[in-house]
């Protein structure tokens, strides 16, 4: 297997013994600057060869890899520089200027390294052996009462993964997958790892691009890929083009968040089936729509437990509800996550008598699959990116002249949801002159552009509940209009 194609990135391509030698190499690397067992490695850069090879070199070492969002700002950052306890810190060019702006406030962190500067130790023995429960990455999610929370995720956790993946959509030699979002994501991961399970090629895009997507599908001969939130209706959009949308040689395309309404467009312009699936960070994949099943097209149905899970639906008291009535979803067995990093108390309340909790109001239908209906927890989920709202309220709070603000998700069209912030400004006079344009901008200075809210209303009171907390619930109360009265700050004006 060694001169097969395993790695492929915008013209250059790599086989599966040019990334056993190329690991060997950065793992001598890694051992050359201090890294051995359990020492994390925070990796920060775009799409490329690099991070998978580093991802692989990490494991190489017995290491524990820790993804970055390369748009992070210095808040979001420094929490997951800090929190992992990451000792090295890799990234590229364009990521270097903010590593070395929070190095100083980690106090873990010992060294910086550019990704360029590991790539030319010999390759000396630098392996560590690293068993099926050892973490392997922190992989950081959007906590629901704060920063991001690291989910701790073991060998065992992504070869299950990738096995599921593998069996459901029959990948075997031959096939092609493809990967359009950005490797600090999870989905590439086992993309990466179900590839080579099988021993077969994965395709990196640089990005997400609706446009150019086809043609790149068409032209790297991929026959499987996932995709998440917006692609689908943003692929939709775009002006058909019947050259490369039935040009290509998909089988098979998994998707969260498939519009029910758009389902069956989706398979007749693009003439390949499309099959819902759902999981967590912390759960991995829980179900899964079968492909031969042609009648959940457009039913919002998520599918049936994955071989090795069982779900139960759980009213407020924790019984289980009968079939067809919505309660919160609970899911045992397989490998998951082993929990939150030091965060005992949110692992056993995640984690309750061997059930996990989903935190989404799910409905079970008389086929046996499941369709979300809601959610419990407080986040807000855009274009595919899981926003803790509670993380953006903090932030908008550190602005000398906001005395309160509550986060909340409004629909969008395109994204799903949007941010919507609701603030309180302090009864000083200075603070009363604070525009909406002038909040989003220090969000922006202190977070991830995708967090940043796009409507911002400003409101002289909140309701509050007996516990003294922002009522969330009634902040909508007798809006026909979700955005009625806000500032967009993408447009720059009041709705």
């Amino acid at each position: 297997m060694a001169g097969r194609e395993f790695l492929r990135f915008e013209g250059s391509s790599l086989t599966f013994g040019d990334v056993e030698e190329r690991t060997l190499r950065l793992a001598s690397a890694l051992a050359g600057v201090g890294v051995g067992p359990s020492d994390r490695v925070a990796i920060m850069l775009p799409n490329g060869l690099e991070f998978p090879l580093l991802w692989l070199a990490v494991a190489r070492v017995a290491g524990v890899v820790v993804p970055v969002n390369p748009g992070y700002g210095e808040s979001d950052l420094e929490h997951v520089l800090r929190d992992s306890g990451a000792r090295l810190a890799i990234g590229g060019p364009k990521q270097m200027p903010k590593l070395a702006a929070v190095a100083d406030r980690c106090p873990d962190l010992r060294t910086l390294r550019m990704a360029s500067e590991l790539s030319e130790s010999a390759p000396e023995a630098a392996q560590a052996a690293g068993r099926p429960g050892d973490v392997v990455t922190i992989q950081y999610t959007s906590g629901t009462t704060g920063f991001p929370k690291g989910c701790l995720l073991t060998h065992e956790y992504w070869i299950e993964l990738a096995e599921q993946v593998r069996d459901s959509c029959s990948l075997e030699p031959g096939d092609v997958c493809l990967t359009a979002q950005p490797f600090y994501y999870m989905d590439p991961a086992w993309n990466m790892v179900a590839a080579l399970l099988v021993g077969i090629p994965l395709v990196i895009l640089p990005r997400f691009s609706a446009s150019t997507f086809w043609d790149s599908v068409r032209r790297s001969g991929a026959t499987f890929f996932y995709c998440i939130g917006t692609m689908p209706t943003y692929l939709l959009k775009q002006p058909e083009d019947p050259a490369n949308e039935r040009g290509h040689q998909v089988r098979r395309v998994l998707c969260s968040g498939i519009p029910p309404r758009r389902h069956r467009r989706l398979e007749e312009r693009y003439g390949c089936p499309w099959r819902e699936t759902y999981g967590s960070t912390e759960l991995g994949c829980a179900l899964l729509a079968p492909f031969s099943d042609d009648d959940c097209v457009g039913s919002g149905a998520m599918g049936a437990p994955v071989p090795g899970r069982e779900v139960k639906i759980v009213d407020g008291r924790g019984e289980r509800v009968p079939r067809g009535v919505p309660g919160e979803m609970l899911v045992r067995g397989g490998a998951t996550m082993l929990g939150y990093h030091g965060l005992p108390e949110e692992t056993a309340r995640w984690r309750q008598d061997g059930w996990a909790r989903t935190g989404d109001l799910v409905v079970e239908d008389e086929n046996g699959y499941y369709r979300i209906v809601g959610r419990i927890k407080d986040m807000i989920r855009r274009a595919g990116e899981n926003i803790a709202a509670a993380e953006v309220e903090a932030v908008l709070c550190d602005h000398p002249a906001v005395r309160a603000a509550a986060c909340i998700s409004v629909p969008d069209e395109d994204r799903g949801e949007e941010v919507k912030a609701y603030v309180q400004l302090r009864s000083d006079p200075s603070s009363r002159d604070v525009s909406p344009d002038e909040l989003a901008e220090f969000a922006r200075g202190r977070l991830a552009a995708f967090k940043v809210p796009r409507y911002i209303q400003f409101v002289e009171s909140f309701p509050m509940t007996p516990s003294e907390r922002i009522a969330k619930a009634r902040l909508l109360e007798n809006q026909e209009n979700a955005t009625a009265g806000a500032y967009d700050t993408t447009l720059g004006a009041w709705v």
